[in-house]
């Protein structure tokens, strides 16, 4: 999600950078919706990366809230344990340190990368749980990220990457949870939400 590529030609957001899944994977049933698991951001950051995807999305196509995605399409049937495992994980998982290390160009939009470590391991207990399910997309290591910008023009696009790089200083970014919405070919629908509740050592 949000890598810059195209959407299909469907009228709906795409898998890509719209904020949805475009075609649905193989294993979806008739009626069934894909699930996106996210990891949630501190409410500070929340509002910060909400403003700036209303202040520069294209008309009609900021439909969802600024997001980090850790899986695109994971089955609907693994909802409940999903859920089951999150929990388990937040239990046991201080909230994972962040870093907002650059402004990015994606071609049509701009993003802003995050370094996480402490995340990628979570996001790898869960892949690795879910191992035989996942989606070709989702068996690879995701550059985590936050779009704020896409399918602009690309003049509009490179204008507010050179506004927002000059004044970009890397910072912490805070994670509190992991969550999953169901996508509807619009707006997502919350599913279930845990908040990181370990100690840090």
């Amino acid at each position: 999600m949000d890598d810059g590529k195209s959407p299909p030609k469907l009228p709906r957001p795409s898998l890509s950078e719209a904020d949805g899944p475009g075609f649905p994977p193989p294993y979806r049933t008739t009626g069934a919706v894909p699930i996106i698991a996210t990891a949630t951001m501190g409410a500070a950051d929340q509002r910060f990366f909400d403003a700036l995807r209303a202040a520069h999305f294209p008309s009609g196509r900021n439909l969802v809230a600024a997001h980090v995605t850790l899986f695109h399409q994971l089955p609907p049937s693994c909802l409940d344990e999903f859920d089951r495992l999150i929990r388990r994980i937040a239990a046991d998982t201080p909230p994972p340190a962040a870093m907002l290390r650059e402004v990015y160009s994606l071609g049509q939009g701009v993003a802003f990368r995050i370094e996480s470590p402490d995340l990628l391991a979570v996001r790898a207990r869960i892949a690795d749980h879910f191992a035989g399910l996942l989606t070709a997309q989702d068996r690879g290591v995701p550059r985590l990220h936050i779009t704020v910008q896409n399918k602009a023009t690309a003049a509009e696009a490179r204008a507010l990457l050179a506004a927002l790089a000059a004044g970009f200083r890397p910072r912490p970014l805070t994670i509190i949870g992991l969550a999953a919405h169901h996508y509807r070919g619009g707006p997502w629908e919350p599913a279930v939400a845990r908040s990181f509740r370990g100690l840090r050592r």
